[in-house]
């Protein structure tokens, strides 16, 4: 029961982010909206990257020195004012992007709340046993979130229009939110706790400092191309509904797969051949996108192959490796600052990606833009195998969790 209500609340996430950064950038370019404003919509993760501020003052809460807690009370305030923020979205028509900014910024700020206190509850509650799930929950939620918020909501757009769609979301939601509740309403009446969170204990630890820039440079490798290839589909010729069925598909099947297999081959070899494989296999996925766009030699069903295996294949194997070492190098303690703080990183990068990405494809074309996206990609792997150091095959990084930052071998393996 617990990690069900996990899991809905990763799925629920993703849904919210797979509406803002899958489906609105598609929405809008198909309404007419500029390449420059559609790479704005990365603005909207700023609350995912400012979330470390208030994560001490969330944690302080969630975990007082004396009391229950109070989980339960975060992800309910945070899941209504999403819910009611995607209900007033679709009142806004999609080119009053806007007004869609503001609302989903607000609603965006509630979910990385909610995030602090679902991911401190995880690595709090569960055992060690149960850990290496709490991270298929977590890559699996977040692809099966992306396939509703990307996929089946484009397709409800496509089939109907974008209110119908968008309040659709919403309910889904409420549902997903509900098994997190009833867990939470189990945990402990009282507690004693002589740890008071903190940034600063955080940043006092140079494994998770070194983690951070290693994160970095990982995932704007990885991620700098996502919010383009919706609207490089929609110029393709590629309608709302297809992009919808290509996303949803590939997120359910493809992304799940991947991040099975991503998993196998992280508990084999270890993290850093993972990371590294990723990166190669992205750069060559978008040197593939590059050529499509120069040459114009590729057939549409080749291009949506390629573009739904980079966003969703590539991505979730690669990020199996990076989640695991962002629980591994969280202190049990504070898991909801130490977690944040990596998420941020993410979120950061993402961000700066994103709106550099839209400058970039606007001014030069896709063309350009996919084949410095795919040199970025190719040259962050030295980076990364120098940062990140040997890490004994079979120890799955999510299996030491709770082992004290001291004891933890190597710090982005």
């Amino acid at each position: 029961m617990l990690l069900t209500g996990i899991t809905g609340l990763y799925v629920a996430q993703s849904i919210i982010g797979g509406i803002t950064w899958t489906g609105l950038p598609a929405v809008m370019r198909e309404a007419g909206v500029p390449l420059d404003r559609i790479g704005l919509v990365s603005l909207i993760a700023l609350p995912w990257v400012l979330k470390f501020l208030w994560s001490p003052m969330v944690e302080r809460y969630r975990l007082p020195t004396r009391g229950r807690n109070r989980s339960g009370t975060i992800v309910l305030i945070g899941g209504l004012i999403s819910i009611f923020g995607l209900i007033l979205a679709g009142a806004f028509e999609p080119t009053r992007w806007m007004p869609l900014f503001a609302i989903l910024t607000v609603v965006a700020f509630a979910a990385s709340t909610v995030d602090i206190a679902c991911d401190g509850f995880a690595v709090q509650s569960l055992a060690t046993s149960q850990h290496g799930w709490a991270n298929a929950a977590q890559v699996g939620g977040a692809y099966l979130g992306s396939a509703l918020g990307g996929g089946l909501f484009l397709y409800l757009i496509g089939t109907s229009d974008w209110q119908i769609a968008t309040w659709s979301m919403a309910a889904a939601l409420f549902l997903l939110g509900l098994p997190f509740l009833l867990v939470a309403a189990r945990a402990p009446k009282e507690g004693t706790r002589e740890h008071v969170p903190s940034l600063l204990h955080a940043l006092r630890r140079p494994r998770l400092r070194q983690g951070l820039f290693a994160a970095a440079i990982f995932v704007v490798a990885l991620k700098v191309s996502l919010g383009m290839i919706g609207p490089f589909l929609v110029d393709a010729g590629v309608d709302l509904a297809t992009i919808g069925i290509l996303n949803g598909t590939g997120s359910l099947i493809i992304g799940s797969a991947a991040a099975l297999i991503g998993g196998a081959c992280v508990r084999a070899w270890g993290t850093k051949p993972v990371l590294i494989l990723a990166l190669i296999l992205q750069a060559s996925l978008l040197a593939l996108l590059a050529a499509s766009r120069i040459t114009g030699a590729f057939p549409v069903s080749v291009i949506m192959t390629v573009a739904v295996a980079s966003s969703s294949g590539v991505m979730a194997f690669g990020f199996v490796a990076l989640y695991a070492q962002f629980m591994r190098l969280s202190d049990p303690r504070q898991a909801g600052v130490d977690f944040t703080l990596f998420q941020c990183a993410d979120a950061a990068v993402s961000i700066a990606g994103g709106v550099i990405a839209g400058q970039i494809a606007e001014a030069f074309g896709y063309g350009i833009f996919f084949t410095a996206a795919a040199a970025l990609a190719l040259g962050a792997v030295p980076l990364i195998a120098s940062v990140a150091k040997r890490e004994t095959p079979g120890l799955g990084a999510a299996n030491d969790t709770h082992a004290p930052p001291e004891s933890v071998r190597s710090t982005f393996s």
